[in-house]
Parts: structure tokens; sequence; C-alpha cells
């Protein structure tokens, strides 16, 4: 058998694993990132691929499992402190990318992603700011490598600092980038965060559009600001659980198997995670992004522990 039909056999193996409901998202995680750095994932640009489209259908599925109220009540709570909470982040962001002489274009993109989206927010803004492929590339690796981290941190300190789920999920939504990460955090820290943060992240993400139509006015862009697909499902997906509730059984399968295939996507995360993404981050973006990651975070925990926002 050669080396890469053993990894292909391997990694078909460990995906089907995910599909466990004893597999949670944290070992995916690590288990993906172990595979691509140990021996190297066999189909990287599928999965990268797959780890989005299924991402994407996974929220949706999401949906399912709350109710138009539920999610009125979380985004509703959520929508001053957010909007508080992207331009501060912006602010400090490029703040910070001045300070360690980040590339502006690509300061600009870590800053973004940090504060709204991750890497939903930097692929739309990237065309706004006629970044290059190698600078929204960058901005992508520097927010993906700490989205691997936060997912496996952000846990372990709720429980060492006694978070309840709301409080959990809330941080999550505020300070983890992407919105796989908040939705793996927040899974493997029970269902109520995990309502709570999927519904905090997404009403973030919702102000992607303001913000690049904002940008591409003041830089005279032509780009055009579209609302990302997968919150518009997650809010149908909402609504038929609250028009219909006599099919309560059916939609709270399908939630269940959006929770299980988020299992599998933080496989796919994981093992995109490879030795040249961590090679191409370079000093300067890093030390800008783990900064102002490490500052969002604890100014927003502080602001939850001391009942500013919850």
């Amino acid at each position: 058998m050669t080396g890469l039909r053993f990894r292909k056999i391997l990694f078909l193996l460990l995906l089907t694993a995910c599909l466990l409901p004893e597999v949670n998202t944290a070992y995916a995680l690590i288990g993906g990132i172990a595979f691509s750095l140990l021996l190297g994932n066999p189909w990287p640009q599928e999965s990268s691929d797959w780890s989005r489209k299924l991402l994407q259908l996974s929220v949706v599925g999401l949906g399912f499992g709350l109710s138009l109220g539920q999610v009125w009540q979380v985004g509703k709570g959520s929508l001053v402190y957010t909007i508080i909470g992207i331009s501060l982040t912006l602010f400090i962001g490029i703040s910070l990318g001045h300070f360690f002489g980040t590339a502006k274009k690509t300061s600009a993109l870590i800053s973004f992603g940090t504060a709204i989206c991750g890497g939903s927010a930097i692929a739309a803004m990237a065309p706004v700011l006629k970044a290059r492929d190698d600078e929204a590339a960058l901005a992508l690796a520097t927010v993906f490598t700490l989205n691997s981290v936060a997912l496996l941190l952000f846990p372990f300190f709720g429980h060492l600092l006694h978070l309840s789920q709301q409080q959990f999920g809330i941080w999550a939504g505020l300070a983890i980038h992407d919105t796989s990460s908040v939705v793996g955090a927040a899974s493997a820290y029970g269902a109520v965060a995990l309502a709570t943060g999927t519904t905090v992240k997404l009403t973030r993400a919702l102000w992607i559009v303001p913000f690049v139509l904002g940008t591409a006015w003041v830089t005279k862009s032509e780009s055009k600001a579209r609302v990302p697909l997968f919150i518009v499902g997650f809010m149908l997906a909402a609504a038929l659980r609250t028009l219909l509730p006599q099919f309560g059984y059916l939609w709270s399968g399908l939630a269940a198997v959006a929770r299980q295939a988020l299992v599998v996507t933080l496989f796919l995360i994981g093992a995109g995670l490879s030795i040249e993404i961590l090679k191409n981050v370079g000093v300067r973006p890093l030390a800008q992004g783990v900064s102002l990651w490490l500052l969002t975070s604890s100014l927003t925990l502080t602001a939850i522990l001391n009942g500013v926002i919850g």
C-alpha cells in the first residue's frame, strides 16, 4: 500500500468516526490538526471547500433548534454591545497594526475579520480594499490559526471561571473570530451556550454588509456587499420551527444532525491547518492578531463578569 493511499484511507476512517456521538468538536479539531501536521492532508483543497459548505449547512440546521422569539431576544440584547464591540475592535486593530508595522491592507483585513466574522468578513472586504491575494491569504491564515486556538482554550477558561452557558455563549459569539469556532466551542460547552453563541455570532455577521458598503463608499469601490445566505437560511429554519410547532420532533432531529455535522466540519477545518499556512502567517501579522484577540477577549470577558454585558 502506497503512502498516499494509506493517508487517504486513514483520513476517511477518521472523518467517518466524527459521525459518532462520542466524538465532540474538540476531539475532531485536534484530530484534524494532528493528521495534517504529522501526515499531511491528502485532499487539502477538497477539505477546504467541503468544510465551508458543510459549515453553512450546519448553521442553517441549527436554526431548527430555535424559535424566532429566542433569536429575537438574543439578537436584540446583543445589538448595542455588538456595535460598540465592532467599532472598538476596528480602532484597536488598526492602531496595533500601525504599532507592529503590519502592511495596511493586511492590518485592515485582520482587524475586520476579528471584529465581525473571521474568514467571511475578510473575503467580503478584500475586494473592496483591492487587497492582493497574498494579503488576503495572510489575514486568513492569521485568523484561522487563532480560531483553532480559541476553540480549545475558550471552554477551558469558561469552566475555570464557572461561566454560565448564557455567559459563555455571549463571550464566544463576541470574542471568537469565525462562526465555525464559535459553534464548535459553544457546542462543547452546552446546548444553551450553542444557541446563544450562534445567534450572537450571526447577529454580528450581519454587520458585514453595512461596514463593507461604508468602506466601498469611502474608497469609491464598485464591489457590492451581500448578506451571507447561510444567515438567511438560519432565520428561515427558525421561522419554520415557530410557524409549524407540531413538527417539533422533526425540527429537533434536524438540529441534532446539524450539531453532529459540526463535528465533521471541525475535523475538516483542522485538517486544513498545514505547516505551509503556519509558515506564511508572519511575525508582524501574528503579533497584531494575537494582541488584538487577547485584548478583545479579556475586555469582553471582564464586561460579562461584571454584568455590563449579559
